[in-house]
């Protein structure tokens, strides 16, 4: 193997420089990952698939809860494997540069005020010229305390760098036909138990003009479903004074030609107004799907997490969306061994799973965050009370997630496209997700009857036949009476 030394010789003589990206994390950092890669290439950077074949890799970490600041440092530790520099970017570099990178030296730490000039930082690191890693601090400090005091103050010339708004410098690294869109960035809530808000700042809408010219251009990279992501979509707009400007934007989202479905995600129960969840459940092209951040349902507990409602509140929301759309579907995640948590509160968590009736639901369980109010709340529970709590949980959840795919057999669903799974079973056989399904996290539908000529990011009707666990196995719908292939049963891309 070549050593880091000589890679940077071999890249100097010949002129090309080469930079693997490796994302950590959700949704949102993809987006700043492909507003990376795009800045990369924009300063010649040849972007790679293979660590092996990179000059530098940069990682995009994730520093949300304990297990994904774990899975970070695993991943920059394999990175320095293939010789290649590595750089870390993202959350967990974010909230702790200078520390992480005393802890990690074999790794260059930057912040997010290093993106605009990322190609720079990367020479710098292959051309060995040293960099002082950032202090870390509260994100939040950096705009103004009242919401509508912020669309000038992100104009401004000296305006705090907030990744994933450049649409324009953007450049996929991945294939398929879906594709997250930030619509903000940033939160002004103040749960006790989260750190993101720190390090991501407040919350600062992108303009609807931006969010529309980006689906525009992902439409034109062949993208079909767009998921519109951000720390708190219910927020979009109140800092520009009208809190309905998701429900305008979905109609317009909709109608863009090239794509078939509009999906939100990262949904504040606490701020879902019944216009917003009105426009998600029935408007044509948005996917009636809720992706509810419900963390517990235990009114008591949610307090001393600084948080709202409880499982009376939580099933009138489920309830008045299935008016609309019986055949919605919602995520959500949990949280157990919360300080003070007792068993009456799971108890009451499980009252609401039970009743709920989700689709999809992760089950974390709680681990002390730094500069987190909960971090000196009393009550700790023992790690091994918190895991038995996870483990209960999760045994539940999967079984109940499990009746709700059955109970969704005999049903339409408009199922989006993404795999041809012909050639490893039978012709016309296709992977893909239903409206209720996240493309990443809730499940997949395999449907058979595809006629020849099918392509991914195209939806078609099939009846759901079977379940395998959260799955479900469907079948393309055919007209009344025949067996034959009715095109105006299926959306295809592009129109």
């Amino acid at each position: 193997m070549t050593s880091p030394e000589g890679q940077i010789l071999a890249a100097q003589h010949s002129g090309a420089r080469r930079v693997a990206v490796v994302t950590l994390g959700c949704a949102r950092n993809e987006v700043d990952s492909e507003e990376l890669a795009g800045r990369l290439a924009g300063d010649g950077y040849e972007l790679v698939a293979d660590a092996e074949d990179a000059d530098a890799v940069l990682v995009n970490t994730c520093g949300f809860i304990e297990s994904a600041k774990k899975d970070s440092v695993d991943a920059i530790l394999a990175a320095t494997d293939s010789g290649a520099q590595v750089v870390a970017v993202g959350c967990m570099a974010e909230r702790y540069g200078s520390e992480l990178a005393g802890a990690l030296p074999e790794a260059t730490v930057l912040g997010f005020d290093d993106y605009a000039t990322i190609g720079d930082r990367l020479d710098d690191v292959l051309t060995g010229r040293p960099l002082v890693p950032h202090t870390p601090q509260d994100r939040r400090m950096l705009l103004p305390i009242s919401p509508v005091d912020r669309t000038a103050a992100v104009q401004a010339p000296d305006a705090p760098a907030i990744p994933g708004h450049d649409w324009l410098r953007r450049k996929r690294l991945a294939s398929g036909p879906s594709a997250a869109l930030k619509i903000a960035s940033g939160c002004d809530r103040r749960c006790s138990f989260c750190a993101i808000p720190a390090f991501r700042g407040s919350f600062v809408s992108r303009p609807a003009g931006e969010v529309l010219g980006e689906a525009h251009w992902l439409a034109s990279q062949g993208v079909t479903e767009i998921v519109l992501v951000s720390e708190n979509s219910t927020s979009y707009g109140k800092d520009v004074g009208d809190l309905r400007s998701l429900e305008k934007l979905l109609p317009q989202l909709a109608a863009v030609p090239g794509i078939v479905r509009v999906r939100v995600a990262y949904l504040q129960p606490a701020e879902l107004r019944p216009g917003l969840l009105e426009t998600i459940a029935t408007t044509p092209g948005v996917a009636p799907y809720f992706d509810l951040s419900f963390q517990h349902s235990s009114p008591t507990l949610l307090r001393r997490m600084r948080r709202f409602g409880g499982t009376d509140d939580f099933l009138g929301i489920i309830d008045r969306a299935r008016s609309l759309a019986p055949g919605a579907g919602f995520r959500t995640n949990v949280i157990l061994g919360f300080p003070g948590e007792t068993e009456a509160d799971v108890a009451e968590l499980e009252r609401f799973l039970v009743e709920g009736r989700l689709d999809a639901v992760g089950v974390f369980g709680y681990s002390d965050e730094d500069g987190t109010e909960a971090l000196t709340l009393p009550g700790k529970l023992d790690q091994d009370e918190i895991d038995a709590r996870v483990r209960r949980i999760t045994d539940l959840v999967e079984e109940l997630t499990a009746q709700r795919a059955e109970e969704r057999i005999g049903t339409v669903v408009e199922v989006l496209l993404t795999d041809d799974l012909g050639a490893a079973t039978e012709p016309g056989t296709w992977g893909g997700h239903a409206a209720h399904q996240d493309p990443d996290a809730d499940g997949t539908t395999t449907v058979t009857g595809v006629p020849e000529g099918a392509v991914a990011g195209q939806v078609v009707r099939a009846e759901v036949v079977d379940t395998e666990g959260v799955d479900l196995v469907a079948r393309v719908v055919v007209s009344t009476g025949s067996t034959a292939w009715d095109p105006t049963l299926a959306v295809p891309a592009g129109v």
